[in-house]
């Protein structure tokens, strides 16, 4: 997290932040992921939750959670790649070579039809898996690491490859990255109760604040572009951008726009005549 957000994390007034942040959340076996929005909700009080990435009941680990306002940033930070270690259990006894062998044919492109219990289309459709890596075996126990294109099924996986080998389960699976969230900043439920209680109850933001984490860090994903200060009424009513309301030139197809430490929007560059950029997201 650079300066610029912890900036932001540290002087914002504590309401503000939280209508405008987003926690990464360890998420627990058991609750589905609207589960723990419910949750989150009703802890902070706030109207309005929604989580990146859904993760199954049983699957645990970084789970990020947008509250209030940083909910219409979720598209944004959904979409990228996720990391996952797990253990899945093959049914006949294989030599490792032979199965790191196997594994190696699922890493690339490969042709996915999501599972029964899945809540997209049962299509085929392509994915890409980065890596999967075995990290240890006990007997027929596998622990692995596995690193995939957004949208790909690690229990599918597994049972695909176990069509190939004779059988393979998945046991346990933990996400340990999604995006720019990983295992670093991850919090619990338990953590954000006291430190919500200690700031209810004795006034003390310090627990908190290092909770919730600004949504501006949407600057981890898209360039920065500085705005100047004399448009700023009329950027915050959704005006697109011009040459003389930017420093510096747009670097990507989307940048974020920021007054100081103020953030002002997310934009999308056009060809436009003398438009070059036209608001998707205005925070005002």
């Amino acid at each position: 997290m650079d300066l610029h957000i912890k900036k932001i994390r540290k002087e914002k007034p504590i309401e503000e932040l939280i209508n405008f942040s987003i926690i990464n959340l360890d998420k627990p076996s058991g609750p589905t992921s609207f589960m723990v929005d419910l949750t989150i909700r009703k802890i902070l009080k706030t109207k309005k939750t929604s989580h990146a990435g859904t993760l199954d009941p049983k699957v645990t680990g970084v789970l990020p959670i947008m509250i209030g306002r940083a909910c219409k940033l979720l598209g944004y930070f959904m979409g990228h790649d996720k990391t996952y270690v797990g253990i899945m259990r093959i049914h006949s006894d294989m030599d490792v070579e032979k199965l790191k062998q196997e594994i190696k044919k699922f890493v690339g492109n490969i042709k996915q039809t999501p599972p029964v219990r899945s809540s997209v289309a049962r299509k085929e459709r392509e994915r890409k898996v980065f890596s999967w890596d075995i990290l240890e075996v006990d007997g027929r126990d596998i622990l692995f690491e596995c690193k995939v294109e957004a949208g790909t099924y690690i229990r599918k996986l597994i049972s695909d490859l176990g069509e190939k080998i004779g059988g393979a389960h998945m046991l346990e699976l933990r996400r340990t990255r999604a995006g720019i969230f990983d295992e670093s900043s991850l919090i619990n439920i338990y953590d954000l109760e006291k430190a919500v209680e200690l700031w209810k109850e004795k006034g003390d933001e310090t627990k908190l604040r290092k909770i919730l984490i600004p949504a501006e860090i949407i600057s981890e994903i898209f360039p920065i572009v500085d705005l100047n200060k004399a448009s700023l009424k009329k950027l915050l009513t959704g005006k697109p951008l011009f040459e003389s309301d930017v420093t510096g030139d747009l670097k990507g197809e989307r940048v974020v726009g920021f007054i100081g430490n103020k953030f002002i929007g997310v934009y999308k560059k056009v060809k436009e005549g003398q438009i070059i950029a036209r608001p998707e997201f205005v925070f005002n």
